[in-house]
């Protein structure tokens, strides 16, 4: 008898399963209870900082996305170490030419919070092109420990999703969908600062409704039409319907402005390569108007 080979595929990195008995009200209720305790200052930018502007921000949140989707981070990451950089900014000044280095460190810290093989620092330093030495980035990581007191189990609107899920009657198909949707949106609202002012499950909860209209699920499931939708999780974070419904409404403008950027980025990157393209091709005399 002939030996058979067997393929078995193992995954690299091995995560820990969702334990579904912390899905239930009393913790809902506690994250509610302790989210206003994680938030950042709205007003950072005018009472604490002198030289960042929320334009920088945007580029070093982007740019910490970016580096995060790379490198297969777990969706928790990136907003929790967007809430470690508004944190941080809320207390302690800081130059501007020291921002990539703050983005840096709150995405080292996050990752050793979330992952189970964190990013390296060494890494890190890397996707900067070098222009942060490494002794620098472990030094301001033990800083914004210092300033945050390490009290970093911060609630972000990550944390409420599986929550909603879970009490939604759906297909697990449907919930998956839903869910990839939802971090998406919660990813996008961390890298716009109009957005530090709402609540974590705020948040999560226009996120997911944002998900289930632009998936135009409520044609198809009678609880996912929009007002039954908005009325489930306005109860669950005992908030506002119409506070929730003004959060959906931002999500959507905010994914409609960031499509539009990009393909004003793409169509831009395409008319440079024609052009390009256009230069390499024209000879440095008139030859193709030259009669044979």
């Amino acid at each position: 008898m002939e030996p058979q080979l067997l393929c078995c595929e193992v995954e690299t990195v091995r995560r820990a399963g969702l334990d579904r008995n912390l899905l239930n009200d009393r913790v809902v209720e506690r994250m509610i209870r302790a989210e206003e305790s994680y938030s950042a200052s709205v007003s950072y930018f005018k009472c604490v900082q002198k030289e960042i502007l929320p334009c920088m921000r945007k580029i070093v949140a982007t740019w910490m996305l970016e580096v995060c989707e790379e490198q297969k981070c777990e969706e928790e990451v990136f907003p929790l170490a967007m809430n470690y950089l508004d944190r941080f900014l809320s207390v302690e000044p800081l130059k501007k030419s020291r921002l990539q280095l703050l983005g840096a460190a709150c995405m080292l810290v996050a990752s050793k919070m979330k992952e189970t093989i964190p990013l390296t620092a060494e890494k890190l330093c890397i996707y900067t092109d070098n222009s942060i030495k490494l002794d620098e980035l472990l030094q301001m990581e033990l800083f914004i420990l210092n300033k945050l007191k390490w009290d970093l189990a911060s609630v972000t609107p990550h944390d409420f999703i599986e929550h909603f899920l879970h009490k939604m009657p759906l297909s697990q198909d449907t919930k998956q969908i839903i869910r990839k949707h939802a971090q998406t949106f919660v990813a996008l609202c961390a890298t716009d600062m109009k957005f530090i002012s709402n609540p974590p499950s705020m948040i999560a909860a226009g996120s997911v409704a944002a998900a289930v209209q632009g998936l135009h699920l409520g044609n198809v499931h009678s609880f996912l039409s929009c007002q039954r939708l908005t009325r489930f999780l306005s109860q669950v974070i005992k908030g506002d319907p119409d506070c929730l419904r003004a959060c959906q409404e931002q999500i959507e403008s905010l994914l409609e402005s960031s499509l539009r950027q990009a393909q004003q980025h793409s169509i831009s990157s395409e008319t440079k390569t024609v052009e390009e393209e256009a230069d390499l091709s024209c000879t440095p005399t008139d030859v193709r108007d030259v009669n044979i």
